[in-house]
């Protein structure tokens, strides 16, 4: 009987240890000391509607929603499904045709409005970090949508999304009709 009562003991203050470990890690982590959080990209974005503070080139908008998961005061919007020309910029000389284009269309669209997003629940940022995001303007349209029928972006089926074959349709309905860098000849 003798050497079970140590055993019993050993074991008891090892669940108070491991306890007392636990309830420092939880108050640890509450108080922001271990891990940063960042809320769920769906959660904190999905549906949401929100304010384009600017427009940064025509597949990429930046809204006024801070994002924590970067610890900005904004959060950047890469537009899913679709790719526009570059501009110039500090790693490309010359920027593509019809780069000013696409962010003419999209400034005019979108800057300075409330705007609608929406995710996918497979992938919500790309490997830049931006949000990867469907965009619906406030008279309902689509801003991916609207940048393809003019013929300002491509379909991007670089990651699979819900509205892929949606997109390369209207990508070839403007091809056909010679929109924006479609009616130039090479």
């Amino acid at each position: 009987m003798s050497r079970r009562a140590p055993l019993r003991t050993q074991r008891r203050r090892g669940w108070a240890i491991t306890i007392l470990v636990l309830a420092s890690l939880i108050a640890a982590d509450r108080a922001g000391w271990l891990l940063v959080r960042s809320p769920d990209d769906l959660t904190a974005y999905h549906e949401a509607e929100t304010l384009v503070a600017r427009v940064i080139d025509g597949d990429t908008i930046e809204i006024e929603t801070p994002d924590p998961r970067h610890r900005r005061p904004a959060t950047q919007v890469r537009l899913w499904g679709i790719d526009c020309p570059e501009r110039a910029g500090p790693r490309r000389a010359a920027g593509e045709p019809f780069a000013e284009e696409a962010l003419a269309l999209a400034r005019s669209l979108a800057e300075g409005r409330r705007i609608r997003i929406a995710l996918e629940p497979h992938r919500t940022r790309d490997v830049h970090g931006r949000l990867l995001a469907h965009v619906e303007l406030p008279d309902g349209t689509s801003l991916n949508e609207t940048l393809l029928e003019a013929g300002l972006a491509a379909a991007d089926d670089r990651w699979p999304h819900a509205r892929l074959i949606r997109y390369a349709q209207i990508e070839r309905s403007a091809r056909r009709a010679g929109a924006g860098a479609w009616g130039v000849d090479d």
